[in-house]
């Protein structure tokens, strides 16, 4: 069987570490509980197993094709988008009268997790819709919603958003998209679009493009900018799909991986004749968008544990079936060879693994945690939410995108010379996540956001909330525990000396305080995934002091290992961070262009 997610390690994160039962208790989950959860998770890995997994290998290989008329690709992923859709996960989340489940934001992502896991590619087509479609349903008129949203939340619609530009990349202010009003209230657009996720297939009857453009006359840099819905085909008076719009695919990227995705560059307009919608006001998209774009930062998280987690139980099988080498205490030619993960050092890299994958599943599914009680809790644990939120996002997104592509590259070092071939599947998980770091905004711009902008906002409410919740995990941590204690409230005092130095130089010299950003979200990744680790190892901790089998024992055992690594191994690593910050160290800034 080839794992996906673990469902025991599923379980330990949404019951033990979330106590997601209790959203029962509230009036939008009160129809809920574990029962359907676990129902929940029962199809989205059956539809993994028997829709997606086995052609994950066949879309890498055999990538969609743009003949100048029409995009083709594997009819597989047109059976899993039907099936994803049918089972109602593109609006699970929804209420009950959109159509959807009316299911936790955490129960969603857990089984986004496991989908992803099987085969990240196909899984991007509905869960963009979604994301899509939540814009819509938030900002947009009325007319729209009921024209768009309707049919997307069924799957008979997909959606994009549609935002880079060739010129601009992540610098969304240096747009040059225009959109001009016409008699009917309606936009003509017209510009060009590139690396568009999804942005032209075959797998629905229309594609919903939400496109960033500035309005003739609109104010200069991102407060000129406006959102536009702009189907690829317009509704007759029936609702249904009818004229081609002036939108055209231009052509399609050709990925290192997640190729089974299309990657588009779009030009609207060409003919002079693209409508759009705008939604909600003028010059307020980058703000809607920003919904998407957050969502998304913390689907990609999640997705890149999903590789990273996939990888690494690949490499854990590999590594009990292949038998190679002796120990150093016995190298007698005669002896038999040991399965490799006795050896040392491919314990320490599957620990890692482990470490980077389960921290980051923890990390995610935590955010997602977040959003349930920006939803459904009461007032003030709601506010509180969304600070957590706003200022853990890029950490959400980045961290696990970087660590757990690591946890591939290992993967594919514990398999050594079979790792390396596209006979076996690790290199594609590598090839798959290494994505995950540059879209919804590289690891460098979430950096910049954090530092520059997360941890200010509200007078640095947030941190001050993150550490309160960390305080509490510490104080409630088990003694055997104490050091990793000392060592996390150590760090935190650490960051809070280095805010106090990131402070004054952000005010003197804005440039020089960012330079050494990347440090900064390091620094607060590893400490937010060391207290995840903390509050599992002592969950961990006291399950074992009750009565458990055998095999859980060894289940807990290894998550206090995984805990015991991480304190041991990768916190400490940041103790580099700490000084370059502390020293506001000026090696990157002062390098200059022309001494490359």
């Amino acid at each position: 069987m080839d794992t996906l997610i673990d469902r025991r390690e599923l379980a330990f994160q949404l019951y033990d570490m979330l106590n997601v039962e209790q959203l029962c208790t509230r009036s939008a989950f009160q129809d809920h509980d574990r029962e359907t959860f676990e129902s929940v998770l029962d199809v989205a890995e059956k539809i993994a197993r028997d829709y997606l997994v086995d052609h994950n290998r066949l879309v890498d290989e055999q990538e969609p094709a743009f003949d100048g008329e029409k995009v083709t690709m594997r009819p597989e992923v047109k059976e899993a988008f039907d099936a994803i859709a049918g089972a109602g996960f593109i609006a699970g989340r929804e209420p009950y009268e959109n159509g959807g489940m009316q299911l936790p934001e955490s129960v969603m992502s857990a089984c986004m997790a496991v989908m992803s896991a099987a085969n990240v590619s196909t899984v991007a087509y509905p869960f963009l819709t979604t994301a899509a479609a939540r814009v819509i349903k938030h900002f947009a008129s009325d007319d729209l919603k009921q024209q768009f949203l309707p049919p997307m939340f069924k799957g008979r619609f997909t959606g994009t958003m549609a935002l880079t530009e060739p010129q601009a990349g992540s610098s969304l202010a240096d747009i040059v998209t225009k959109a001009t009003p016409s008699d009917d209230g309606s936009y003509r657009i017209k510009g060009h679009k590139v690396y568009i996720s999804a942005g032209d297939h075959e797998l629905s009857d229309n594609i919903i493009h939400l496109v960033l453009a500035k309005i003739e006359g609109a104010p200069a840099g991102v407060k000129g900018i406006s959102l536009f819905l702009v189907p690829k085909f317009l509704l007759n008076e029936n609702g249904e799909p009818a004229e081609r719009n002036d939108v055209a695919l231009a052509g399609l990227f050709h990925k290192l991986g997640y190729r089974g995705t299309t990657s588009t560059a779009l030009n609207f307009g060409e003919q002079g004749n693209c409508v759009g919608y705008l939604i909600g006001e003028p010059h307020q998209g980058l703000k809607y968008m920003f919904q998407m774009m957050n969502e998304a930062r913390i689907m990609v998280g999640m997705g890149a544990t999903s590789l990273g987690y996939r990888g690494y139980q690949h490499s854990l099988e590999y590594a009990r079936t292949r038998e190679q080498g002796r120990s150093p205490s016995n190298s007698h030619p005669d002896s038999k060879p040991l399965s490799i993960i006795e050896h040392a050092d491919v314990k320490r890299m599957l620990l890692a693994q482990k470490a980077y994958t389960e921290g980051g599943l923890a990390l995610g599914l935590y955010g997602c945690s977040l959003v349930d009680d920006i939803n459904s809790a009461s007032s003030t644990k709601r506010e509180e939410a969304q600070l957590l939120l706003d200022l853990l996002t890029p950490i959400l997104k980045a961290w696990p995108s970087e660590f757990c592509l690591k946890a591939n590259d290992l993967a594919i070092q514990v398999l050594g010379g079979a790792g390396y071939t596209r006979e076996y599947p690790v290199e594609q998980c590598w090839r798959d996540n290494r994505l995950n770091p540059i879209h919804e905004g590289t690891n460098g711009i979430q950096s910049i956001d954090l530092l520059g902008r997360k941890v200010w906002m509200q007078s640095g409410q947030g941190l001050k909330l993150l550490h309160r919740e960390m305080t509490l995990t510490t104080e409630n941590s088990p003694e055997v525990f104490n050091d990793w204690v000392t060592q996390l409230q150590s760090t935190l005092a650490a960051i809070t000396e280095i805010m106090m130095t990131v402070g004054g130089q952000l005010r003197e010299n804005p440039d020089k305080a960012l330079a050494n950003s990347h440090a900064f979200l390091t620094l607060m990744g590893h400490t937010v995934v060391a207290w995840q680790w903390l509050k599992q190892a002592g969950i961990a901790q006291a399950k074992l002091a009750g009565d458990c089998s055998e095999q859980e024992q060894a289940f807990y055992r290894g998550k206090v290992q995984a805990a015991h690594y991480f304190f041991a191994w990768e916190l400490p690593t940041v103790q580099r961070d700490i000084a370059v910050l502390k020293a506001a160290d000026q090696t990157v800034f002062d390098m200059q262009s022309n001494w490359f």
